[in-house]
């Protein structure tokens, strides 16, 4: 019996210790569908501002990645880049944010070759702001998440559980059904 308590007390330390492991000082309520999207202004890889105004009257395409030239991340990236034209031919625009810097972003695109901008949220107020910003493995990232914005500014679809292998395919069905109505 006694073995079994603390088992439990364990347990339940080790619930609260994730829990606030995760959400150190990056308390935030995340949008969702339906919402408004968040305006920001980030620098992309070449030093080039860009807005979410920037891109009213067509889709956006916002994706949060933890870190440049990670598995994950780079298997995401690569499978937006496959599908680059089917994505213009819906008039959507794919943007990548994480928290690196633009210069090691211009070497992730560089070595992908991928054709989109890639957001530097240097300081996290976007990742925020979306409620994306979280601490993993003693660093603080963004989580990996998806927002598509409609033409509207409002958010249609957001992608809390993200397959890097199989997310851009279901981004892109989600929008062609979307799209055509």
């Amino acid at each position: 019996m006694k073995r079994n308590i603390t088992l439990a007390l364990g347990s339940a330390a080790l619930a609260a210790i994730i829990a606030s492991f995760t959400s150190i000082g990056l308390a935030n309520d995340q949008v969702t569908t339906g919402d408004v999207a968040p305006e920001f202004e980030l620098s992309d890889q070449n030093g080039q501002l860009h807005s979410l105004e920037d891109y009213r009257d067509q889709w956006v395409v916002l994706y949060f990645y933890p870190k440049d030239e990670t598995p994950g991340c780079t298997t995401e990236a690569c499978e937006f880049r496959d599908n680059i034209f089917a994505y213009r031919e819906l008039n959507a625009q794919i943007l990548g944010v994480s928290l690196d810097d633009a210069e090691s972003h211009k070497a992730f695109a560089e070595n992908h070759g991928l054709p989109f901008p890639l957001l530097a949220d240097v300081d996290g107020e976007a990742a925020l702001a979306y409620g994306v910003k979280t601490r993993w493995a003693g660093m603080t990232v963004a989580k990996r998440q998806t927002f598509l914005i409609g033409p509207d500014g409002k958010i249609a679809r957001h992608y809390e559980k993200v397959v890097p292998a199989e997310h851009s395919a279901q981004v892109l069905a989600d929008l062609r059904e979307l799209a055509t109505d």
